[in-house]
Parts: C-alpha cells; structure tokens; sequence
C-alpha cells in the first residue's frame, strides 16, 4: 500500500483461518526514494509527456513494492512460498469518478513487475471494476472495516486519516457505509513541505500547527468548496485539494506559517465534523486510523469537536494505525481470489455490488 503521500509503501503480512478474525502477523514500512517519490507526485498533476513518464514509473514502482514485501517476508522469517498472493493497491495518479463522457481511475505500481520480483500471484486494480458498474470507485476500505472494527449492538465509526480522510460508518445491525469527507494529511503536508523549503515533509506532532491561530474567513472560503456540500456517494484526491487549493491557504495575507498549519488542521477536523450529518444512526465511538492519527494536534481537535463520542486510536483495538488500510487490501485481495463481491454498492453507489481485483499469477 501506498497512499497519498507516497512516502513509504506499507506491507502487512496477515494471517487467515475460516472462523477467525484476520491477524497481522508482521507490518513493514520501505521509505520511497526521493527522486522516485517526486516523479510520482509530479505525474499525478497534468503535465507533458505522461505517458512516457508513466510507463517507467509504473515498473519501476512495481519493482519496489515487490522488494518492499520480500524485505518483510525476511523480517518475519516467513519464506515466500508461504504466502498465497500480494493484494497490491498501487499509486492513485487519477481519480475521476465524474468524468465526461467515462469516468477513470489510475494507479501505478506494476502488478506482473511484483509478481515477477517476488514470484507470488498479485491482486491490484481494485477501483476499476467499481467504476465500470457506476460506483466512485472509493472508498473501498468500509468492506475490511467491517471485517476488523465491527461489533454488534455498537455504532461505531472508522476515521482513515491518510492524505483524503474517509469515514466508514458500521451500524449496529453489521451495515456499513462510507465516503470521503475531503482532505486529511494531504493539504497540511504540502503546506510543510512548500513553507519549509522542502526541508519537512510534514508538521511532527502537528507542533507548528498548535502555536497557530485558526483564520476563520478563510476556513470559511476553503469550506466553501462544492465537494464539501455534496452529499454521499462520494469520493476526492488531488485533482480537488492539491497545489491550486493549497495556494489559497499560501496566498492569504497577514499570516504566520503556524496559522496557516493551524487553518489547515481546522479544515480537516471541521470537514469531518460536517460530515456527520450524514451519519445515521451517530456513532459513540470513533476508531481512528492513518498516518494522521500520529498527529497529537489534530486528534486533540477531533476529540473536542467530535465530542461527546469517544475518540480512540485503531492501536486500542490491536490493529497499529498505519497499518490498517495495508491490512485492508489483504482482505480486498482475499476475496478477489474466492471471486466474492469487496466493493459495496452501498458505500461507492455503483449499480451492484461487484468483485474488484484483478490477478496476475505467479
């Protein structure tokens, strides 16, 4: 897995037994390069020569990702012949579930490359078959939320903070839903990256963030974004809240780097917070997840806003947060190989439930 911010590819190795809960059994994070790292980035936003660019990037993603998960194979002592298949997301570089006259999504990250590296049978392009059947193609983890989080009698929500957050909600009675409620890490991290000169990559703690005073005519202005209106089904990325959004938050006068930060965190937390109006019945507990989930700052102001709910880390629960969504497309993958339905049509509004998944065999 690698997310928004491709940073790291994430690898867990999990453990199925029919009857039982899944179990992680080793969890693996492969820094992505520099270089590598800023081509993906810049590929994501429309430019010259893509397809040149892209079909290098695709390989030589794929070849990482395939190195990422030997590398934790070695780690957990575990021998390749072991695992039965690598359920591999890849690299969103387009999402347009409302494109005309087809909607599209793009990810990167080879799957015969990883199959070939590794010799294990991989899964990848999930999204795909949910958009062929009219759905947004995402989010696709409410399925392996289900899976983990869900217990019976509970309303509970699961809150992924990674670069776009996604709520699933798991009703009592086992029904879920879910969508994107708009940026989560992505907007903060850009921020960081652009106001330190690319020195960091993110704001530790949310530390700067917290020494900032909120602009509220601007998180109104940013608030004033028409996805934030849109109700469910739904789903964004960087075509929506990338560069041209960010330079709004740059481009306001009269403000210090730590106000910026702390507006962009209100964003976040004030964009999830609306989004409960969706939210039925209103969950009392809320499961959080994520890269975000690390940042002391922005879970304080979730747990404020969100109150009287309880706000708690997936770690309280026994799945580490940065590890859930990899752990997720273990389960996505699971059952693209028994050939059972992991893209609800209740969550991404497609015409039916489908499989997604494809397989590329060892």
């Amino acid at each position: 897995m690698s997310g928004t911010s491709a940073d790291a590819i994430d690898v867990a190795l999990v453990a199925f037994a029919d009857g039982a809960p899944p179990l992680l059994r080793h969890f693996h994070q492969r820094p992505i390069e520099h270089e590598l790292r800023a081509a993906i980035i810049e590929l994501a936003a429309p430019g010259i020569d893509e397809i040149d660019r892209m079909g290098p990037l695709d390989r030589m993603l794929g070849r990482e990702i395939g190195r990422a998960v030997l590398a934790a194979l070695d780690a957990a002592g575990i021998p390749a012949k072991r695992l039965r298949a690598i359920g591999s997301h890849g690299q969103t570089i387009r999402h347009r579930p409302r494109h005309r006259p087809l909607p599209f999504t793009l990810q990167i990250g080879c799957p015969a490359t990883i199959a070939e590296t590794t010799g294990i049978t991989t899964v990848s392009h999930f999204r795909q078959r949910d958009i062929a059947a009219g759905g947004e193609g995402a989010p696709l983890v409410p399925f392996a939320h289900r899976t983990l989080f869900h217990r019976p009698g509970e309303c509970r929500a699961v809150l992924n903070l990674g670069g776009i957050a996604n709520i699933t909600l798991l009703a009592p009675n086992g029904e879920i839903s879910g969508f994107d409620t708009g940026p989560g890490n992505m907007v903060l991290d850009r921020l960081m990256v652009t106001l330190s000169d690319g020195r960091y990559s993110f704001d530790a703690d949310g530390a700067l963030a917290a020494q900032g005073t909120v602009c509220a005519p601007l998180l109104d202005r940013l608030l004033d974004h028409p996805f934030f209106r849109r109700p469910p089904p739904k789903s964004t990325g960087r075509e929506a809240f990338g560069d041209d959004f960010c330079h709004r938050l740059l481009a306001w006068p009269g403000l210090s780097d730590a106000d910026r930060l702390a507006t962009a965190a209100g964003l976040t937390v004030e964009s999830i917070a609306r989004a409960c109006v969706w939210l039925d019945p209103p969950p009392a507990r809320w499961i959080v997840c994520g890269g975000g989930s690390r940042n002391r700052h922005l879970m304080a102001r979730l747990a404020d806003r969100l109150a009287p709910a309880e706000v708690v880390e997936s770690d309280r629960l026994g799945i580490p947060a940065q590890a859930v969504e990899a752990v997720s497309f273990a389960i996505l993958a699971r059952q693209t190989l028994a050939g059972r339905a992991n893209c609800i049509a209740g969550v991404t509004g497609a015409r039916r439930s489908v499989v997604g998944g494809m397989i590329t065999p060892a």
